[in-house]
């Protein structure tokens, strides 16, 4: 059964403060109505679209990176606790893709990754001193890359380990491991 109008906008809200990365599509699709339903919603209570959406809670979340310049991050940061985890999108264009088979470029989900693996450390200095990258499925154009990082400590001092799974929808695209130099140990931030 559908929602009436006032509960279907209601809950369209919550769905998005809790998702930001719901597009048009999925929300149609989860009330059961057409796309430009989900728009004329979405005017009506005033909540941007997804593009908008996203920059805004990038800009939030970049408020704490301090170990890279925002336009030097591949994707847009959308969720990041320092030192714990972080999580980036990415929208992959013809401009990423080989014209041949319309497959992303490799170098792009690898920056994803990597440029999440240095945001996400509590220091002014982070640089990546070893990777291992498992690229597992094909991207292409018109697919979002969501990729999310976790932090653990590393086994030599000033080391962090940052493992990053990129995904497509719920299927894995991407993994990598990167082993990440910091100017001062884990929690120690300011002291020699």
């Amino acid at each position: 059964m559908k929602l009436q109008k006032r509960e279907r906008q209601a809950r369209l809200s919550s769905l998005l403060e809790e998702n930001p990365l719901l597009t048009d599509g999925d929300l149609a699709e989860h009330f059961g109505v057409s796309v430009q339903t989900i728009r004329l919603d979405r005017m009506e209570k005033g909540i941007p679209e997804l593009r908008e959406r996203l920059k805004d809670v990038a800009v939030r979340s970049l408020d704490d990176v301090k170990s890279l310049p925002i336009d030097e991050v591949i994707g847009d940061i959308i969720d990041i606790e320092l030192d714990k985890r972080a999580v980036s999108v990415f929208d992959v264009t013809r401009d990423h893709v080989f014209q041949r088979n319309g497959i992303a470029r490799g170098h792009h989900l690898f920056a994803q990754a990597n440029s999440l693996a240095v945001a996400v450390i509590d220091d002014e200095l982070a640089l990546t001193a070893k990777s291992s990258l498992n690229f597992i499925k094909p991207v292409r154009a018109g697919e979002r890359v969501v990729a999310k990082a976790a932090v653990r400590p590393g086994e030599r001092p000033r080391r962090t380990i940052v493992e990053v799974i990129s995904t497509v929808g719920d299927e894995p695209v991407f993994t990598g491991t990167f082993e990440m130099y910091r100017t001062h140990e884990s929690g120690k931030e300011g002291q020699s």
